[in-house]
């Protein structure tokens, strides 16, 4: 009890260190990227040498092109916003992977990889500036720094995060790579979904800064829910039903439609 009072008392301390940008939401992120590039380079590289590599392809540069006119206009939203600092710390890559996942993720500093398993369901271009508006926004709302900070306290009582891969890199790895998306444990699933939903808020708009039409959101998610022959119970996924991101999407779309309008 003593152990759960006091790491209460340290996430409250922390929680109100840093805001994520657009959203204003208090976080718990006390990690440094610098901290974290080790493990977001091994990271990286390990996945574009285990998966062949199509960024070449058509598909692949239509990836880059969409990455590309989106983390521009991201970034001009933060430097407009008083955010240099955190726009300093990306150093942006996309590339397409030849798998049969369906799956996209973004590591810290805007290492994002998309899989060709998704390309189906995003059909088209502004299909995949949803997802990669979602994306960005983890990397721009530091949810991996969130979620590793969040599971260095849990898992070893302190925030140091060499001390910690000093102790036990295996399970410090392993934190990193459920902070990013990769793994996937039960203990984090709630703490994920509110990542997952906000980073949906996020990506939203941030599509719509950069000229594509947000209304193709909740489109894009009912393709999702259409294409899968099973989807798991909202519980044992760390993502949203797919019917529930459509519901929360279309509430927040005039927000979103605001940002939209003004590029057109």
């Amino acid at each position: 009890m003593k152990k759960a009072a006091c790491l209460i008392l340290i996430l409250g301390l922390f929680s109100s260190c840093s805001k994520v940008p657009l959203t204003g939401r208090s976080q718990l992120a006390f990690l440094s990227n610098q901290e974290l590039q080790p493990f977001v380079n091994e990271e990286y590289t390990k996945a574009l040498k285990t998966n062949k590599l199509v960024t070449n392809s058509d598909a692949g540069r239509q990836v880059v092109q969409v990455g590309k006119k989106m983390s521009e206009a991201v970034e001009k939203y933060l430097l407009d916003e008083g955010y240099e600092d955190l726009v300093k710390e990306f150093d942006w890559e996309f590339n397409l992977l030849d798998s049969d996942q369906v799956n996209a993720w973004c590591m810290p500093g805007g290492k994002v990889a998309f899989y060709t398993g998704i390309l189906p369901i995003t059909q088209n271009e502004t299909g995949i500036a949803v997802v990669m508006g979602h994306e960005i926004a983890h990397a721009v709302a530091s949810h991996a720094n969130e979620r590793m900070s969040t599971g260095l306290l849990v898992n070893f009582g302190f925030g140091v995060l060499s001390a910690a891969a000093g102790q036990n890199p295996t399970l410090t790895q392993e934190i990193f790579l459920q902070s990013v998306g990769i793994g996937s444990e039960l203990k984090m699933l709630q703490f994920s979904r509110k990542h997952e939903l906000e980073a949906d808020r996020m990506g939203l708009i941030f599509m719509a800064m950069a000229g594509y039409d947000p209304r193709e959101a909740p489109v894009f998610w009912d393709r999702m829910a259409a294409s899968a022959d099973q989807v798991p119970p909202e519980f044992l996924s760390t993502h949203p039903g797919p019917d529930r991101r459509s519901e929360r999407l279309n509430a927040r779309m005039p927000e979103a439609l605001e940002y939209y309008q003004r590029i057109k």
